[in-house]
């Protein structure tokens, strides 16, 4: 029930993506880019110098740092170390103990991968399920801050990050799953997950139309 072993395989490219059935666009007005579970113990699994998540990596911290200098907030989810079983529920069928084993030997599994370390002003949420709503305060610090945009990077696609995208669709906010800004157990994974965002709940691009969309929009400099 660990984690599998990801054979490297190439990140989609632009031309790739599945259409979207929605017409909606990034605003930096209203967006939030959400960073799901870049934790040392989820990427273990790849080559971190092949494809995906070479590319992964180098487009999160490129949307990361721009979001950052247009005023659009940085969310990070990541699961603790400790899990106790009345926590952890469920996920202990599918998934064993999870980052909780390998946390006793090494508590840095849990650490979000040095290269998108978050930065002041950066929230950081503890993940417990699939979805980054769930049992966390996303919801409220969207409504706070008045948006109602989830741009969504991270792995692993087919499960918390298309599921987070699933639940964001059933609360009125618009989520967008960055194709070559995720990752997962193979290509097929991260082929079906962007296929049924794009035909049930969101809209699929590319980190490149994510960052013209952006800058696209003029935002208003704060007084």
């Amino acid at each position: 029930m660990s984690l599998p072993s990801i054979a490297p395989y190439p990140m989609p490219r632009a031309h790739e993506l599945p259409a979207s059935r929605p017409d909606w666009s990034p605003d930096p007005r209203r967006a939030v880019l959400l960073v799901h579970d870049m934790q040392r113990y989820f990427l273990a699994p790849f080559s971190r110098t092949e494809e995906p998540v070479s590319v992964l990596t180098e487009h999160i911290g490129t949307l990361a740092t721009r979001a950052r200098a247009l005023g659009v907030p940085v969310v990070y989810t990541a699961q603790p170390g400790e899990q106790p079983p009345a926590e952890r529920g469920l996920l202990d069928d599918f998934w064993g103990r999870g980052p909780a084993a390998a946390f006793a030997e090494d508590p840095g599994v849990v650490a979000i991968v040095d290269e998108l370390a978050p930065e002041p002003g950066d929230e950081v949420l503890t993940k417990w399920r699939y979805s980054a709503f769930q049992r966390s305060p996303l919801a409220e610090l969207l409504d706070g801050w008045g948006r109602d945009q989830l741009l969504i990077t991270g792995i692993y696609a087919h499960i918390g990050c298309m599921v987070t995208a699933v639940e964001a669709f059933m609360r009125d906010v618009q989520p967008f799953l960055v194709a070559d800004a995720v990752a997962d157990f193979s290509r097929d994974h991260h082929e079906q997950a962007l296929t049924w965002t794009a035909q049930r709940c969101g809209v699929v691009t590319s980190t490149a139309r994510t960052l013209g969309a952006l800058e696209a929009t003029t935002v208003e400099a704060p007084a």
